[in-house]
């Protein structure tokens, strides 16, 4: 493809969305960036990779703490200054991702992506989701966990991630007016979600 394309990847837990967004990156041709962008960011900075990995798409216990008892300046003096620490992070992490995009075609999972890009032309946001008990099987098969177990990550991470980041965004994490195409990965499968949205991609580009 001629175009430059960028496709960004919000998932829910257990839908499938790493997978897709591999399967797509291979079909284009182009770069996969998920927990990689956590080591990008830390080159570039010169920071530790496990300063990034606590933080990554979570949202921090001190912004948490301060919407819970009404912010006020005094949360910015909570112990370790947690608020000002996280915002810079994310604020790195962003600096990583417009560098990458950039610079070259690339498939980002996660970490605001579609809303750090999201005046950039060549970007597709893209948002997955699946039904609740297709991500328990998913969990259970990819991981050594009972259902029971798949069911409480899925309400944790999906938890972490959506105050992440409607935090960060002031978007609604999932919403489908917050992305290009939202699509159940549980209707077609992955492998004709995928397709799905290379062809939409393909039509899109063709149209520019």
């Amino acid at each position: 493809m001629n175009h430059k394309i960028i496709l960004t990847i919000g998932r829910q837990f257990g839908s499938g969305g790493r997978e897709i967004g591999k399967k797509l990156a291979d079909i284009f041709q182009i770069g996969y960036y998920d927990k990689e962008l956590i080591f990008l960011a830390a080159k570039e900075s010169g920071l530790c990779p496990e300063v990034f990995e606590k933080a990554d798409e979570k949202a921090s216990s001190a912004i948490g703490h301060a919407f819970s008892v009404g912010f006020s300046p005094m949360a910015f003096y909570l112990p370790y200054n947690d608020i000002l620490s996280n915002e810079r992070l994310f604020q790195l992490q962003s600096d990583t991702i417009r560098n990458l995009a950039e610079n070259e075609s690339c498939v980002l999972v996660g970490r605001c992506a579609d809303y750090i890009l999201r005046d950039n032309p060549n970007c597709f946001s893209i948002f997955i989701h699946s039904k609740v008990e297709q991500r328990i099987q998913n969990i259970v098969k990819r991981q050594t966990v009972t259902e029971q177990e798949a069911k409480e990550l899925i309400a944790k991470t999906d938890k972490s991630r959506s105050a992440y980041y409607n935090y960060y965004t002031n978007k609604e994490w999932g919403h489908a007016s917050s992305y290009n195409i939202s699509i159940d990965s549980s209707v077609l499968g992955t492998d004709e979600t995928v397709l799905f949205i290379k062809d939409f991609v393909e039509r899109n580009c063709s149209n520019k």
